[in-house]
């Protein structure tokens, strides 16, 4: 396990590395001790929106315990250490780094002194105008160097420490007045779970690009970002968070703030490749979406094959939607070693020449002589398809034909989504016959914009279709200003103490040690 000591700082993938979301955040407000164990399942349900970090905050009304580590949900947590978090209120974030490096410091939930008690936050999605709220709370420095009650965690360099820096920085407001006067400051996509001493807090940007949920226990209520995480954890869905909404939920019940107008732009990449397929977004099951947009694709783009097969897990339904539509067998053809993670082992070079077969491995018996159809959610830089029908081929296949559920990617995502640089976008630089001669296909189709926006039922003008079209919902920062690593690189740090302790060697943060 990567232990809490802020000495990895990075992930190594010897292969291309799928599109990659921000982070999966879980709130819970319920009476009694089992805050932290809910928290526990929910994030196992949103394990796949981040495995760099996890971390769990609760509080019993009078502290906020914070516990993270670097690794996935079940290397972090033990039975022990759950059992340490006691309370009635908490939260939990899994990540995967878009601004700051993956490291200790960065890992959230982060963590707060406040005028009138504590904070603990998590947020998925990225921020565009991060520059500028470092300038703002730079500028809260007195003159000794200091921010008021307790400013930004030593060594974080993430977008999420700013937001919680300025929520801790009005001693004359509550939290729930401090994140109405704050929100609206925040530009680009957020999806929050916060917390104070005895108050879940849940906020969703005014775009609504990432999504965010509410559901009802027994007694109580949770949060999460997405419907599956809510099912995990036996709570029904009551609705979903709206755009520029911020809720509280406390002993008094809930309560609903619009802080801004809702202007809907969810990402249209949750339907391809993000969410869950047993996740339902805007009213849509994201399974039947990508069944529905199989169809599309195989009406769009026909092929004389024997087999379809799928590349697990993200092309599966659309295999099958491809199948049901051409009459085409439905196969499983591939193999996937459902153990292989985030990896911090540095792969030799021999490593490197096995290519995609640590991830994937084909069955021989299966495809030998075929012509198959392959359906996958995306190509990014084509190294990974490169492999995978060269893979193929020397397993027998007579033909790979291979079809693509998204429209080719084109455009960088500057709201949570880690593509790589445009520059890197193979589909940027060549045509799709280029591409295909590129990875080696007899023929190769991607579903059209037009298709898959249908596949959704929601109208294209709701959909943030950035990253296939350029077209950003809002302005995009100058290269300068913008970038994982920003805050590392700007000239002015901002290294104020804090009032918590902390124990690196058990990845806990509070202002009370974890026993």
């Amino acid at each position: 396990m990567a232990r809490g000591d802020g000495r990895l700082t990075h992930d190594v993938d010897p292969y291309e590395k799928s599109p990659q979301d921000a982070c999966g955040v879980f709130g819970v407000w319920a009476p009694g001790d089992e805050v932290a164990k809910l928290t526990y399942f929910g994030l196992y349900a949103l394990q796949h929106r981040g495995q760099e970090s996890a971390g769990i905050a609760v509080s019993d009304g009078h502290h906020i315990v914070v516990y993270k580590d670097m690794g996935l949900v079940s290397q972090v947590f033990t039975e022990a250490s759950l059992a340490a978090l006691r309370g009635f209120v908490a939260i939990g974030h899994t990540r995967y780094s878009t601004t700051g490096a993956s490291c200790w410091d960065n890992a959230q939930p982060t963590f707060r002194a406040t005028a009138t008690g504590h904070l603990a936050l998590g947020h998925n999605g990225n921020l565009t105008n991060t520059a500028e709220l470092f300038d703002r709370v730079a500028a809260l420095e007195d003159s000794s160097g200091e921010l008021p009650l307790g400013g930004r965690i030593n060594r974080s360099t993430s977008d999420t420490d700013l937001i919680s820096a300025l929520l801790a920085a009005h001693p004359d407001l509550s939290m729930e007045a401090s994140a109405i006067k704050e929100l609206p400051t925040l530009s680009g996509a957020y999806s929050l779970v916060f917390m104070d001493d005895t108050t879940l807090y849940g906020a969703r940007d005014p775009l609504g690009i990432r999504p965010l949920v509410l559901g009802r226990l027994e007694q109580g209520w949770v949060i999460a970002s997405e419907t599956a995480a809510l099912d995990i954890v036996g709570a029904s869905f009551v609705r979903e968070i709206e755009p520029g909404e911020l809720i509280a939920i406390d002993e008094h019940g809930l309560r609903s703030h619009r802080f801004a107008e809702a202007t809907p732009k969810g990402c249209l990449f949750e339907y391809v490749y993000l969410a869950r397929p047993d996740t339902s977004i805007a009213g849509r099951s994201v399974q039947q979406t990508r069944v529905e947009v199989g169809r599309r694709l195989a009406r769009e783009y026909p092929a004389d094959a024997d087999m379809v097969i799928p590349v697990p897990e993200s092309g599966r339904y659309a295999a099958i939607g491809y199948a049901q539509e051409s009459g085409i067998p439905f196969a499983e053809g591939l193999v996937k070693n459902a153990y292989v993670g985030r990896t911090f082992i540095q792969p030799s070079q021999t490593i490197r020449q096995l290519g995609i077969r640590l991830k994937l491995n084909p069955l021989r018996e299966v495809i030998a002589d075929q012509r198959l159809v392959v359906v996958d959610d995306s190509i990014v830089r084509g190294n990974t398809q490169r492999a995978l029908v060269r893979m193929l081929r020397e397993a027998g296949a007579r033909e790979v034909h291979v079809r693509i559920s998204s429209p080719p990617v084109k455009w960088p995502c500057y709201f949570g989504i880690d593509f790589a640089s445009r520059a890197e976008l193979i589909a940027n630089g060549l045509s799709v016959e280029e591409i295909c001669r590129s990875i080696g296909a007899d023929s190769l189709g991607y579903v059209s914009l037009d298709q898959l926006t249908e596949a959704t039922t929601l109208p294209a003008d709701r959909l943030c279709r950035a990253c296939f079209d350029g077209v950003y919902p809002l302005a995009v920062p100058e290269p300068e200003v913008i970038g994982k690593h920003l805050l590392e690189g700007l000239e002015k740090r901002v290294t104020a103490t804090s009032p918590l302790t902390t124990d690196f060697h058990a990845g806990a943060t509070s202002d009370t040690p974890v026993a």
